[in-house]
């Protein structure tokens, strides 16, 4: 077992400390630094980042728990004509990142696009004669957010209903509660922290999304620091924005844990398991209907109008190049997983054998990567770096002629850095997850028999733990390909992955050449959603 005083214990601060570097760097620019600057930014800009950035929050929240809690809740409480097929089918949004699903609409809906043409050829309208929503505006961008952030809600509050006992239901329906009303007195107020731990996830990916942002011309949080670091060289406006950035995912961060208290397991068969309720026909129509119209636009309209833009245009760049973008994103996504997957380990079994809570909460604020924007995390960790970098770098230019340039910024190593702390969060809950299936009895039975740490988790934990290693190992892996924010900053010169290939174009107004990028990421993220499928398969099997 570790303890405070033994170095095994101390072993793992440094790895923590290094996680926490953007965090430090970040809170620094909020207490220290030129206070003058925020009577600037609230005299210019910062207003405008605070409403969009609030509002888009809201919507997309709102959205995304209607179509998610709805959805959750038709396929677990009702047996309709397709429930099975739309029970995964529903997770599919989920490949698809945003941005792309925004430059794919706004191609299909803008004024020379195939729907507004199609439409004025049809009726013989002219330019001034109808009137066609805008879909680049802050409610546009609520709704592509939503079309692919709502699964989270729909996963954990699915899970949720699934494992509720149906003794509750029936003392409900015994009370001449009808299924409406069972489900907002009774199902919906047991499932509130599930919902609320969903609703936490989609708002913190709403907070970092820089790709819709921009390409609809909205002023946010991560558009703001974006903006400030690199196109106008403004360093410290860029930390402030990023420093209120940081405290905002606090509060969710805060919302999160304490959504988790009041949860509580229930015994027995589930009730979505051995009472769904069948429906007549119309009404089963209805609800096939509902639950098909998230999954038909926000996975298969993209997948089929990108695959049909990748036959008939394709990317204009030769094999080679393009093979070269592949190449780049499998390497720092390979590399990431690798270093990721590594240190969770190590923490998830630090946390195991020791029960320090000092130690505990190391990890735990080593582990908040995931919060953390893509954006924040980019300009928290270039602060510190740029400097230790310069220094590096004159160094071994007089001592060993080193003529290479910088060693950190100038190569990946800042970005698979970078990365490594934002994904982190995932491998470490799929091993912590693994390990909590592992009695303690297990190592104390190694340990007596004279087996050290490293052999214990080599030859008894790591076998045990195989899927949850390739789960998360692949998780990470499928993130890392599609992270656009952090890529942009921190990547090297000359350095394209597919996510900032398709950027640039789709930036260009060359979405259909974007589309074979785009199809590629869409298609690799389609292999997480079949594990998170598998995974609550067997838990619903498991409830019945």
């Amino acid at each position: 077992m570790f303890n405070l005083g033994s170095k095994k214990s101390w072993a793992i601060l440094p790895i923590t400390l290094l996680a926490m570097v953007p965090i430090f760097a970040v809170l620094n620019s909020l207490f220290f630094g030129d206070f003058e600057i925020w009577a600037q930014l609230w005299q210019t800009t910062l207003p405008d980042y605070l409403t969009n950035t609030g509002l888009l929050m809201i919507m997309v929240g709102s959205l995304s728990a209607l179509i998610g809690i709805s959805a959750a809740w038709f396929v677990t409480c009702y047996d309709f004509p397709g429930r099975k097929t739309l029970s995964w089918m529903l997770i599919l949004p989920l490949a698809a990142p945003a941005y792309i699903v925004a430059y794919l609409y706004t191609d299909l809906l803008e004024y020379y696009g195939p729907i507004q043409s199609g439409l004025r050829v049809l009726f013989g309208w002219e330019a001034n004669e109808y009137w066609f929503p805008n879909i680049r505006t802050l409610p546009g961008a609520a709704i592509m957010l939503s079309l692919v952030l709502y699964p989270y809600v729909y996963l954990l509050t699915r899970a949720a209903f699934s494992s509720q006992s149906r003794g509750q239901w029936h003392a409900a329906r015994s009370l001449g509660l009808g299924p409406n009303a069972a489900f907002w007195r009774v199902v919906l107020p047991a499932a509130r922290p599930a919902i609320a731990g969903g609703l936490s996830l989609v708002l913190m990916e709403t907070l970092a999304d820089f790709g819709v942002a921009d390409f609809f011309a909205i002023p946010t949080f991560s558009t703001g620091i974006f903006r400030n670091w690199l196109a106008l060289g403004d360093k410290a406006v860029a930390m402030k924005l990023a420093s209120l950035m940081l405290l905002v995912v606090f509060i969710l961060v805060l919302i999160e844990s304490m959504s988790r208290r009041g949860n509580f397991a229930t015994q027995g068969k589930t009730t979505a398991q051995s009472n769904r309720i069948k429906l007549p026909p119309v009404k089963s129509a209805i609800i096939l209907i509902a639950c098909s119209i998230p999954v038909l636009f926000g996975f298969l309209i993209p997948l089929f109008v990108l695959a049909r833009y990748a036959f008939i245009y394709g990317d204009s760049q030769g094999g080679a190049e393009f093979i070269g973008y592949i190449s780049n994103s499998f390497s720092v996504a390979a590399i990431v997983a690798f270093i990721a997957m590594v240190t969770a380990i190590f923490f998830a079994y630090a946390q195991r054998a020791n029960t320090n809570k000092f130690f505990r909460l190391n990890i735990r604020i080593a582990t908040l990567g995931y919060a953390l924007p893509g954006a924040l995390l980019a300009v928290g960790l270039l602060a510190p770096i740029g400097v230790l970098d310069q220094s590096i770098s004159r160094f071994l230019r007089d001592s060993f002629g080193w003529t290479g340039g910088l060693v950190l910024t100038g190569t990946t190593t800042a970005l698979i850095y970078a990365l490594t702390i934002r994904f982190l969060t995932i491998s470490f809950n799929s091993v912590s997850g693994g390990f909590g299936k592992i009695p303690n009895s297990l190592d104390h039975a190694a340990r007596s028999l004279g087996a050290k740490p490293s052999n214990l988790i080599r030859r008894i934990h790591i076998p045990l733990l195989r899927s949850s290693i390739v789960g998360g190992s692949v998780l990470v892996f499928i993130d890392v390909m599609r992270e656009l924010p952090a890529t942009l900053i921190l990547r090297p010169f000359n350095f394209e992955t597919l996510a900032t290939r398709v950027y640039w174009l789709a930036n260009d107004e060359r979405l259909r050449e974007a589309s074979t990028a785009a199809l590629v990421i869409i298609l690799m993220g389609a292999i997480p959603v079949l594990f998170l499928n598998l995974f609550f398969e067997r838990n619903d099997n498991q409830n019945a």
